[in-house]
């Protein structure tokens, strides 16, 4: 005998499924059953962008085949969880200049813990996998050793002069120059890309530099090169002389010496490659004749009773301790960070459907020392 609840439930059997055969049969018919347009039912009229755009419009990505080669190599960036703005801004252009061809992974680095939510956004600009990493104490706050009073008294001065940064940036200055390549997740990788937040990709890059470094043997790459700050460096150069004359064993015969010292090893210039921009190789930095350098260099607290900055000390050991011919001009990567920018000229402007101003180009500029490196050869 059929109850009546049986009754409804065959009913509302009956029901459903002759409502799955006319979704499925007639289009019109579930798009207008559909949830969402019940939803809208329910709720009222609704703006029409609130559609969203029919896929009949929609044209699908085309996804580049992985190349059939690849280096051992990452990205690096050394950001806070307020540069989350500034550096999507700069793997933005990383991406649709370079990465999306060739898949190269992401390294994010921070003294703080990053947020969930800058975890979140910047990895959805990618393809390619993602790590955080949270810098040891001990790679990055001041040594217990380092005078504090004369460290004050020094970016005091360096303030009252109205030298650029000079209350600030000591650790990150530290951290660059001798212990990014020592974090746990860097181990695995020999070569890095640094990037900064809110700098400029001017131009398409279809070849990988990754290669290009480990095929002709390169250790350090660059796109800007200028003069360093003299306030911020007065004891560096005396230093480096303290060493070498310890260590002159750790020199190669054909180095870059003349790049940074026009009297041979006298005085020193104060040229640097820009640090912003570097390709390298952490395998170099990792060698025993940086090593002793930097940990010498760290020794003398010029970090904090000055204001050495990566940038130097990265020349001067590239400079110091590598061939002269492993050094390389990225002549045709279009790169800005303000206020400077090199601009690639003539057929790699084109090349490359480059959009900076050719004529905007700090290659030659006073304050450039691009013609130093160009008088290495």
């Amino acid at each position: 005998m059929m109850t009546p609840t049986r009754y409804i439930v065959l009913v509302l059997t009956l029901l459903i499924s002759l409502h799955y055969i006319l979704t499925i049969t007639h289009e019109e018919y579930g798009k207008a059953t559909s949830v969402s347009r019940l939803t809208n039912y329910i709720q009222g009229p609704r703006p029409p962008y609130k559609e969203g755009v029919p896929e009949q419009y929609y044209k699908p990505s085309v996804s580049s085949p992985p190349p059939e080669r690849k280096a051992n190599a990452t990205f690096v960036m050394l950001v806070r969880n307020t540069d989350g703005p500034g550096i999507m801004y700069s793997m933005k252009q990383i991406e649709d200049r370079f990465n999306r061809k060739f898949q190269y992974p992401y390294v994010f680095l921070n003294d703080k813990p990053f947020t969930e939510n800058f975890k979140k956004y910047v990895s959805q600009l990618t393809d390619a996998p993602v790590e955080f990493g949270l810098i040891p104490p001990e790679h990055w706050k001041q040594p217990e050793w380092i005078d504090e009073q004369k460290a004050t008294a020094a970016r005091e001065d360096m303030m009252r002069q109205n030298v650029i940064y000079g209350g600030t940036y000591r650790n990150m200055c530290r951290f660059n120059s001798g212990f990014f390549y020592k974090q746990e997740l860097l181990q695995k990788y020999r070569y890095y890309w640094r990037v900064e937040p809110d700098v400029k990709y001017f131009c398409d890059i279809d070849y990988d530099p990754f290669l290009l470094m480990q095929d002709q043997n390169k250790v350090y790459g660059f796109t800007l090169s200028l003069y360093e700050y003299e306030a911020t460096i007065l004891t560096l150069w005396p230093s480096v002389k303290e060493f070498l004359s310890e260590n002159p064993d750790l020199l190669p015969a054909d180095n870059a010496l003349s790049f940074i010292s026009d009297d041979g090893g006298v005085t020193y210039n104060r040229c640097h490659f820009w640090s912003n921009f570097e390709i390298g190789d952490m395998d170099f930095w990792r060698s025993e004749a940086y090593t002793k350098f930097f940990d010498y260099l760290d020794s003398k607290g010029g970090f904090y009773y000055e204001r050495w900055g990566d940038a130097p000390v990265h020349s001067i050991g590239a400079a110091l301790f590598a061939n002269k011919s492993q050094i390389h001009f990225f002549n045709d990567i279009g790169y800005r960070h303000e206020p400077f920018q090199h601009c690639p000229q003539g057929d790699l402007h084109k090349n490359g459907k480059c959009w900076c101003d050719p004529g905007s180009n700090f290659d030659y500029e006073w304050y450039s020392c691009l013609h130093r490196y160009d008088k290495l050869f």
